[in-house]
């Protein structure tokens, strides 16, 4: 599973049924490559494709449950791997990684509230 195609199952576990140009606009992408992409997934069994109920020329992307089982292992492995790297850190450790993260989650806030600001210039996102 490449990253692009992972992230076109995140997008699709957030906004299943999303027609492509929007896909393509979540991943800053071209038609043509998520297309692909899509191509792939599909073939697979992660992602289904159906008509849009608006548009006959409109095809929406749906997360199928092949495609959601697989991110639940994957978050599942994932969580798993974080709780045993954490379990080996000695306690001190821990706590520092604790007030690290609750200070950076502050900070994240803070600038939540900057981020509708266009006059802001020295604000900037990842």
């Amino acid at each position: 599973m490449s990253p692009s195609q992972l992230k076109v199952l995140f997008v699709l576990d957030e906004e299943d049924g999303v027609n492509l140009r929007t896909l393509t606009e979540r991943l800053g992408s071209t038609p043509p490559s998520v297309s692909r992409l899509c191509d792939r997934l599909e073939a697979v069994g992660f992602v289904k494709r159906t008509a849009s109920a608006t548009s006959r020329r409109e095809l929406r992307l749906w997360l199928s449950e092949n495609g959601r089982s697989f991110l639940r292992d994957l978050r599942s492995r994932r969580e798993a791997e974080f709780h045993d790297v954490i379990a080996r850190m000695p306690p001190r450790k821990r706590a520092m990684l604790l007030e690290g993260l609750a200070s950076f989650r502050e900070a994240a806030h803070r600038s939540d509230r900057y981020s509708d600001d266009s006059e802001r210039s020295d604000v900037r996102t990842a």
